[in-house]
């Protein structure tokens, strides 16, 4: 019998609820681990996905399932190049701290100090003419996903893709928490404009070089060709492997389970960072009340994670976990979705990367299998799993899933 998340009196009365567990169990690891995601992984129809633990600050153990190939019957390896998405951005962040440790980035100072000339004088931010609150932004603003910029300026809260769509704030930079691929690219404009830093080479020299993430780039390489994930979305249907040209802080990042997981030890240990830096780096400067992370704007507020104080930090969300302070970052586009998670006092954390649709549905799972009860806000990150499909189709209303009963 699966194990259950605790849904508590989390839904409506008309939506089934799991129930909670009597004991916690002690954590998978090994051969009951690999059955477990095999398990997980049939019955949630993922074709490939791949696991890293690191524990005490350490990789122990790094393990590919199923195939990168559905149609060739490939293999995922533990050496196949997948797509990071959003995980792009705890790297970026991550190397853009080792800037503010040199001095050469104050988070707090605006952005008009680092750039040559006011920002919507560059074309590409020009819809922001007129309006002065451009110059509230700050590094710390740009990573915590405080702008008041919707996610990308092609979608904008409620509704649909438009690639004319208009750069706008929807509030005023610094006061509420509101996630933005565009406040992230922003940085690395700044950081590229204003200071004459490399961005991809920033990532080279201070992460894959560093770290031995050997097959790892913020643009496509041709040597990932021989080993790399096809995408799949919840039908199984394949939608390739998207070949990124330009060099994107917000998401342009591919990678694998062994490199992403040397760097996520690095993390957790605080490596390359002055002690300070790395408190800095973990430290929440906002809290969450949205029902929901997508849309970033637009929902109603909530209490559901009151309870474990879910914020942001710079470039990582944060929330309290049984066991202490964890932080983590999620990663998705169509036929990808990943998530890392750390439990800072153990330096024990979880990378899953999986080339498809599904594999977010079995997340919340695996989380409490390998690291014990953990609280992570599993429905806040649209991580319904796949066996609650009440869950997933009733309405999205605040205060009724709670991420965890302490």
């Amino acid at each position: 019998m699966l194990r259950s998340l605790i849904f508590g009196s989390l839904l409506a009365v008309s939506v089934p609820v799991a129930p909670a567990l009597a004991a916690e169990t002690a954590p998978l690891r090994g051969d009951a681990l690999d059955a477990r995601i095999a398990f997980l992984m049939k019955e949630a129809k993922v074709p490939g996905f791949a696991v890293a633990i690191v524990e005490n600050g350490k990789v122990v153990s790094v393990k590919a399932y199923g195939q990168r190939d559905v149609e060739k019957g490939l293999p995922l390896t533990t050496d196949t190049v997948m797509y990071a998405a959003s995980l792009t951005k705890a790297a970026f962040a991550y190397a853009t701290m080792s800037l503010v440790d040199e001095g050469k980035l104050d988070l707090d100072a605006s952005i008009a100090k680092d750039l040559p000339k006011p920002l919507p004088e560059y074309p590409k931010y020009a819809d922001l003419a007129g309006d002065e609150r451009w110059r509230k932004l700050t590094p710390s603003i740009l990573l915590s996903h405080r702008t008041g910029f919707p996610n990308f300026r092609f979608w904008h809260p409620g509704k649909d893709y438009d690639p004319d769509g208009k750069l706008m704030f929807y509030f005023d930079p610094g006061t509420r928490y509101g996630y933005s691929g565009e406040g992230i690219n922003l940085l690395q404009f700044v950081l590229e404009n204003g200071k004459g830093i490399d961005v991809g080479q920033l990532m080279k020299a201070r992460l894959f070089e560093r770290y031995g993430m050997k097959r790892s780039g913020m643009v496509w390489r041709d040597d990932f060709a021989e080993n790399v994930a096809i995408g799949y979305d919840e039908a199984g249907k394949p939608l390739g492997h998207k070949r990124r040209e330009s060099v994107r802080a917000a998401g342009s990042m591919d990678t694998t389970i062994t490199d992403y997981a040397n760097l996520l030890a690095a993390m957790s240990r605080g490596d390359g960072l002055k002690p300070a830096t790395y408190r800095t780096w973990l430290k929440p400067v906002v809290k969450i009340h949205s029902v929901r992370q997508f849309p970033t704007i637009g929902l109603a507020d909530s209490k559901d994670n009151d309870s474990i104080s879910l914020g942001y930090a710079m470039g990582v969300g944060t929330f309290e976990s049984p066991r202490g302070p964890a932080f983590f970052k999620e990663g998705h586009d169509d036929g990808t979705n990943n998530l890392f998670v750390c439990l800072e006092r153990s330096q024990t954390c979880v990378l899953m990367m999986s080339n498809s649709s599904n594999g977010e549905s079995i997340f919340a799972y695996l989380l409490d299998d390998v690291l014990g009860k953990t609280c992570f806000p599993w429905y806040w990150s649209s991580y319904v799993p796949y066996d609650r499909p009440a869950v997933r189709s009733a309405p999205v209303m605040p205060d009724r899933h709670p991420a965890c009963v302490l």
